[in-house]
């Protein structure tokens, strides 16, 4: 793995790393009982997310066109497969680091609803003990937490295959326009816009049927309807469908890519 590979890698693996932490917030706004100050503060992460993908367009494009033409492009596939596995690797962490951001996170939130300042927060976490408390509180899921897994999904069925279908389709969907390209450089741009259409399905799927099912859970929680309890399996298992749909999408990398190019020369 080369030094450009390994960047792109990296940047695959905060943005999907950043996606996954995104469960947790809603766990921190129950327990704070500050919903929307947790969402307003994770959308400073999410600053972070947009960023690095923005950078990981660019990089990725960059090293495509290096390799078309050439012996290089044999191993253009085995750079995508890295990507999706860097993907993968970034859900598990993310899975693994959610008790932890859990209680970090309520604790930021209860500092900026005395402070109601950005930048004091910052200070606060880099400066001022947060790092020391990230140390009191770090700990992997409890044992007990993933026994109770037995008790139900928290979601039904169709919520948690929808969620590993819009994942899937979201990650997958700029490495195979991009490779599409790759298959047939006569229609590498119109390919690389395609991947539009494709996370924009990905995009519907979440908005229309994941995220208000989660919401209107936060909301029963918050009620007293639905036990923190049950809260935890949902987020549980949307975060391990999240990660089949990182495993889905090292399935659907060619077949869409392949598909992706023959809409493009049908255009």
């Amino acid at each position: 793995m080369d030094t450009q590979l390994f960047l792109i890698c990296f940047l695959t693996f905060v943005i999907h790393l950043i996606g996954t932490l995104a469960y947790s917030v809603r766990i921190a706004g129950v327990r704070t009982r500050r919903i929307a100050v947790s969402l307003a503060l994770f959308s400073i992460l999410m600053l972070v997310s947009r960023t690095s993908n923005s950078f990981l367009g660019p990089f990725l494009a960059k090293r495509v066109e290096t390799g078309l033409g050439g012996l290089a492009s044999a191993s253009l596939l085995g750079d995508f497969r890295w990507l999706l596995v860097s993907a993968s690797l970034a859900t598990v962490a993310g899975a693994l680091l959610i008790p932890t951001f859990q209680r970090v996170f309520c604790r930021a939130v209860l500092h900026f609803q005395v402070h109601r300042s950005i930048p004091k927060l910052i200070l606060h976490g880099f400066f001022k003990g947060g790092l020391s408390y990230v140390k009191d509180v770090a700990s992997l899921p409890a044992v007990r937490n993933v026994a109770e897994l037995r008790a139900g999904h928290g979601v039904s069925g169709r919520i948690t295959a929808l969620n590993v279908g819009a994942t899937a389709l979201w990650t997958v969907g700029v490495f195979a326009s991009l490779y599409a390209g790759v298959l047939d450089p006569s229609v590498r741009v119109t390919s690389s816009t395609l991947s539009s259409i494709i996370n924009g399905g990905a995009t519907i799927m979440m908005a229309v049927f994941i995220d208000p099912h989660m919401s209107g859970m936060t909301d029963d929680v918050i009620e007293g309807k639905v036990s923190e309890g049950q809260f935890r399996n949902a987020v549980v298992w949307l975060v391990g469908s999240r990660l089949a749909g990182t495993l889905l999408a090292q399935v659907l990398l060619l077949p869409a890519a392949m598909l992706i190019a023959l809409l493009a020369r049908m255009i």
